[in-house]
């Protein structure tokens, strides 16, 4: 394809050098050909993806009938520059050509990744920027795959000599060779003649002396400091005091990278590609005290604090205190602490295929001992974030990323790893047939039991009830299942507040809007019964449900359509017709602008104003005489108060005008009419100067008009579509502002301060989980009876509840154009919360399922950054402590509850392996570390 050239081109925005359809075929293809030919070393640019999308939508990439309910209609205008603003940090350093990207950005959320030339191609259209590259990199030469590291690995880099600090970045993938050669290429030094020392926190560690591992397996991490040191008896042959501070400018900094999709696909949040896997190294051995005195610590300042355990803070490595407030939680657990401050290493799994060898248990072990250790406020745990980088790429690099997601990929990893089950037997699940939920349960559970068996599994799974109905042949399913932990909507979660205008077919009433809440996971059948409902729809109405676009009929709504399709975007109108209007003629009335000025030819350029309006009328009443009195019958309400016409003939049409009322529908769908009669109107009425207003016939665009006949028009069945013309005469007898400005469905943001208000208790969100509520669309259910999938409806029940209990509030929504958080805020209970009502099955000692609060995770701020930091209790003081990183401080009872919220822990009072107040926990041998 040949692009014509820009030059002479005054603005990109006034002449564009390229059609959009040109643009788009040009793009496809340079990504398919990139995409196809990848290899080592290519370059993949940062856009923004709101620009992308933008984008995507001007060219045709994403269209409204794209059957996506996140689609929006297509844009019609061309996108400005582009603007990687907002990609790039603050205080990115002037001295560097390349900008700092902020830390918190996701694929598919905040970027989209293009090959070079159409990043080249798309600036030289568009212009604008930042400019930020990025570089492939091979990731497996065996499976051809790659990966593609968007934040590469920053140390700092000192010299033993002098007080000058270099900033050097080097990917994460890199072996420690590498990082050896490119300090000796800036130092302009023989390798032999120095070494290179982990310098974390300025303190000498170990030195690098593996040249095959990679550098995050050498345990570096983003900002931290490494020193070079020179050998003795050798000369430097330059003085990093003697250069000048050019930090970022001294690497040869090579554009590193990221994605591949054309749509900008969903992305891990870890600053890899989301097609790519990790490759880490496997040659570490196994040693359950790899690296034990690498964690550095410091002493507490009062002595007096020697003797506490577990007030150590955990340093943040950089955007780790998601992990950091998940490792406080479970550090606190009373059962774990006892658990691993013993002798674990016997329980250990290294033969399951599915666990980390035991790695992760006792990288984590080793975490817990030294955060039991008196007298240590702050410890970093670089050596657990490796095991975990390691075995779960998910959460490497230093991006933001969910506190309950690890928490959830920590406890399955654990439970793995300690497993006592060496072979699990292979148990064929069997139906139901009739027995008791008793029987059935007990039955499923020691089948679980039968390969799960560790500690994660006695304290903190339970087994919850699950029963399926299908709509149809009311077969009944019922399944027993584990659980790790409850996720529970909020009930503004859950609901769903929607705004509808509804119009009168019949033109006995003005248009009136409606705010109804709905359920979420409902269809429009739903939506339609709550509307009717508030608008106090008669039995012989009905409502047809439609969404109105560029002030046309864009769709109509089927009842079996799930809800989550409509957009808040969208504007809902709802139309009063009688039962039984699917057997009548529908008629679509739009609206015109007349413009004396404007001649015929222009017709297309005349813009359409107002909202639809749609009635019904028998299938023999399509004469001109009938269509125009059912118009004028549904203008009626909308003549102005001080309007008196004496036009005889709208009087007539107003008069005689067909009654839906007089419409009676027989059982075979034909229609009779009681004294419901036009024929008797004047012909003489409807001759074109007598007319109160103008009609034609038109098609579902409005992009044309045909007069309209005098004796019949459309086939019974189908829809006839009128174009009133609007010029000054119509404006004068009619009030159209009635039908204009429709609300959209939801405005973000309307509410947003009332939701923030609004407090909710745990048991209202408990309900809302084990609601009975229907299968969405995407999660149909095989009925073995009925030999088809069906959305059935589904209720859980609680059925076994474990010793300890944590509790996920669902506080974070998304969707592909937005991201949502809730700051609601839950009242729980810290003491005493009784499960009883909830609880299906007694535990097997008979104690009644009471709870007490010993953690909590809370999440401070908005989606795009945010903060988490962790409520912790020491059982045997009785007292709460706020682990904010590294920071622990003491804390009130009263304080504990806040909108910040996010994960709760409860253990259940009186179980035998919770320590109480009396029993004091065994710290000894974890202080015999301090030897």
């Amino acid at each position: 394809m040949t692009i014509p050239s820009a030059e002479g081109f005054l603005q990109a925005a006034s002449c564009l050098p390229c059609t959009a359809e040109e643009e788009r075929e040009l793009v496809v293809a340079l990504t398919r050909e990139a995409e196809e030919n990848v290899k080592d070393g290519d370059l993949r640019y940062l856009v923004s993806y709101s620009w992308w999308i933008n984008w995507q939508r001007y060219v045709g990439l994403i269209r409204a009938d794209d059957n996506d309910a996140e689609m929006l209609p297509q844009s019609p205008s061309r996108p400005g520059e582009i603007d990687n603003s907002k990609l790039v940090s603050e205080e990115s350093s002037s001295v560097d050509n390349e900008p700092d990207l902020q830390r918190t950005l996701r694929e598919g959320e905040d970027y989209t990744l293009v090959p070079q030339e159409v990043w080249r191609k798309l600036h030289e259209w568009y212009k604008g920027g930042p400019e930020i590259s990025r570089k492939v990199i091979c990731n497996s030469p065996t499976s051809k795959s790659y990966i593609v590291d968007v934040y590469p690995l920053r140390l700092k880099l000192f010299d033993e000599r002098g007080s000058s600090e270099r900033i050097i970045r080097i990917s994460r993938k890199a072996k420690v060779r590498e990082l050896y050669s490119l300090v000796c290429s800036l130092m302009n030094v023989e390798q032999s003649k120095m070494s290179i020392l982990d310098y974390y926190q300025m303190t000498k560690r170990q030195k690098l002396t593996n040249l095959n591992e990679t550098v995050e397996e050498a345990q570096l991490m983003m900002d931290q400091e490494i020193i070079v040191e020179m050998k003795p008896d050798d000369d430097w042959c330059s003085d990093l005091s003697t250069r000048s501070n050019n930090e970022l400018a001294l690497i040869p900094l090579e554009p590193s990278t990221s994605a591949f999709s054309i749509a900008g696909g969903p992305a891990f949040s870890n600053g890899f590609s989301p097609r790519f896997g990790s490759s880490f190294s496997q040659d570490n051995s196994f040693n359950p005290l790899l690296r034990d005195t690498e964690d550095g610590y410091s002493s507490f300042s009062n002595g007096s604090k020697d003797d506490i355990h577990g007030l150590s803070g955990l340093h943040n490595l950089g955007n780790t205190c998601f992990m950091n407030s998940a490792i406080q939680s479970l550090v606190h657990t009373p059962p774990l602490v006892e658990y691993f401050l013993q002798d674990y290493t016997r329980e250990i799994n290294t033969e399951n295929p599915l666990g980390l060898q035991g790695e992760l248990a006792t990288a984590f072990g080793e975490l817990l001992r030294k955060l039991w250790s008196a007298g240590r406020t702050s410890v970093a745990p670089r050596a657990f974030k490796t095991k975990l980088s390691r075995f779960a790429p998910q959460f490497s690099g230093y991006n933001q990323h969910d506190s309950q997601e690890l928490l959830a990929f920590l406890l399955d990893g654990l439970h793995e790893d300690l497993n006592r089950v060496k072979k699990k037997p292979y148990i064929e699940a069997k139906d139901a047939d009739g027995r008791p939920d008793e029987e059935l349960a007990e039955e499923c559970w020691n089948y679980h039991k039968a390969r799960n068996d560790s500690i994660i599994v006695d304290k903190f799974q339970g087994q919850y009830k699950s029963t399926l109905v299908c709509p149809h042949c009311h077969k009944i399913s019922v399944t027993f299942d584990p659980f790790m932990y409850l996720s529970l909507p909020l009930p503004s979660t859950v609901t769903r507040m929607m705004n509808v205008t509804v119009f009168s077919g019949t033109g006995d009433a003005l248009p009136m809007p409606y705010t109804v809440k709905v359920q979420k996971n409902g269809v429009c059948g739903d939506l339609i019964k709550s509307l009717s409902d508030m608008c106090c729809l008669q039995s012989s109405e009905t409502l047809l449900l439609a969404e109105v676009y560029d002030h046309r009929i864009y769709r109509y709504w089927n009842p079996s359509e799930p809800i989550f399709n409509i957009k808040d975007e969208d504007k809902l109108v709802a139309y009063r017709l009688p039962v039984g209007s699917e057997n009548l003629l529908r008629v679509e009335i739009l609206h015109r602008v007349v413009d004396s000025n404007t001649s015929e030819s222009l017709f297309n350029l005349r813009k359409l104003i107002g909202s639809p309006l749609v009635t019904c009328i028998p299938n023999d009443f399509t004469r001109k005489t009938d269509i125009y009195a059912t118009v004028s019958a549904l203008l009626a309400r909308f003549v102005r108060a001080k309007v008196h016409t004496s036009d005889e003939s709208a009087a007539k049409l107003n008069g005689n005008g067909p009654s839906l009322d007089g419409i009676v529908l027989t059982d075979n769908g034909a229609s009779c009419e009681e004294d419901v009669s036009t024929s008797h109107v004047d012909e003489e009425a409807v001759e074109e100067e007598h007319l109160p207003f103008q009609l034609w016939l038109t098609d579902d665009k409005a992009s044309r008009r045909d007069p309209i006949d005098v004796d019949s028009n459309g086939a019974p069945g189908s829809t006839i579509r009128l174009l009133m013309d609007w010029s000054d005469k119509e404006h004068e007898v009619y009030d159209i502002k009635y039908m204009d400005e429709l609300p959209v469905v939801f405005r973000p943001g309307f509410m947003s301060k009332k939701n923030r208000q609004e407090a909710v208790n745990l048991f209202s969100c408990l309900d809302a989980f084990l609601k009975d509520e229907p299968l969405g669309p995407d999660d149909m259910w095989y009925c073995p009876r009925c030999k088809e999938h069906k959305q059935a409806s589904k209720k859980l029940d609680l059925w076994r509840l474990p010793e300890i209990l944590v509790v996920h509030l669902k506080r974070f929504s998304y969707s592909r154009f937005m991201k949502n958080k809730l700051d609601t805020f839950v009242n729980f209970p810290i003491h005493d919360l009784d499960m009883s009502r909830y609880a299906k099955h007694s535990s097997s000692d008979g104690q009644p399922p009471i709870y007490e609060l010993y953690a909590v995770i809370n999440h401070y701020g908005g989606m795009g950054g945010g903060h988490y930091s962790a409520y912790a209790k020491l059982v045997e003081e009785d007292s709460w402590y706020h682990f904010d990183d590294s920071h622990v401080s003491s804390v009130g009872e009263e304080e504990i509850r806040t909108s910040s919220a996010y994960l709760l822990f409860y253990r259940r009072v009186g179980s035998n392996s919770c320590t109480s107040k009396n029993d004091k926990m065994d710290t000894d041998m974890v202080d015999s570390l301090d030897a």
